[in-house]
């Protein structure tokens, strides 16, 4: 039989080589020796082994404007991107999945205050790249270490509701000692408008009354984050 002929019978394609070539640049020096297309091929060629993903890698780039904004796209906006079938959007699913988790676990395992680069790693990989508004409380007990995650949900392109009612009562069924608000700006830009301050003293304000603190507000964006609290604004 062929060395090339896969486990099918079928011959392999032409992109073998390549394919190899890929792997050893990744086993000797490690994912930064590969550009971003080079990534995503190789992630699918371990779901599609039959096929050349490179132009799928560099079309599916090409559709959601970068690596980032792909790995946070929808299940079924990735799956109608020609050539992608349930098996290839789970791969890169999985590899953001995974991702999510390494970053939140950091966050979880130490107070949250001291960890603050760790946390903004975590938002800016879960919430910079979206399409919608989403809108979560990060819930604190008294040493300050999260015990809640609380995505309240996802809104518009420009807006996600928030109400204070709803935080404070959560808070107080989950015996939270502290809150920290984060949202994100599909637009890009995390500069905080008139909304996001006024709504962020209200809670403050009927936290205040519970003995629930308002640590931040930390607005996430592909250009970056803002932190209510270091602007100034709380």
């Amino acid at each position: 039989m062929d060395a090339l002929a896969d486990i099918d019978g079928q011959q392999a394609h032409d992109g073998v080589g390549h394919r190899a070539r890929l792997r050893q640049k990744l086993a000797e020096n490690g994912g930064e020796a590969l550009h971003d297309h080079e990534l995503i091929e190789y992630l699918l060629a371990l779901a599609i082994p039959r096929r050349d993903t490179k132009p799928l890698a560099k079309a599916l780039l090409r559709e959601f404007g970068g690596i980032g904004r792909l790995m946070s796209a929808d299940w079924k906006a990735i799956a109608r991107v020609p050539g992608m079938r349930d098996t290839s959007v789970a791969a890169i699913k999985i590899v953001q999945a995974t991702a999510l988790r390494m970053l939140r676990n950091e966050v979880a395992a130490q107070p949250v205050l001291g960890s603050w680069q760790a946390l903004l790693d975590y938002l800016r990989a879960d919430m910079a790249y979206l399409t919608v508004e989403r809108v979560r409380v990060l819930h604190l007990n008294s040493r300050n270490m999260l015990i809640r995650d609380d995505h309240m949900g996802d809104g518009s392109i420009d807006q996600a509701a928030i109400y204070t009612r709803e935080v404070i009562k959560r808070a107080i069924d989950w015996g939270s000692a502290a809150l920290i608000l984060v949202h994100n700006h599909p637009s890009g830009s995390p500069e905080p408008s008139r909304q996001d301050i006024d709504v962020t003293r209200q809670i403050i304000e009927a936290g205040k009354r519970l003995g629930i603190s308002v640590h931040d507000h930390v607005i996430i964006g592909a250009q970056g984050h803002v932190s209510l609290r270091a602007k100034g604004l709380l």
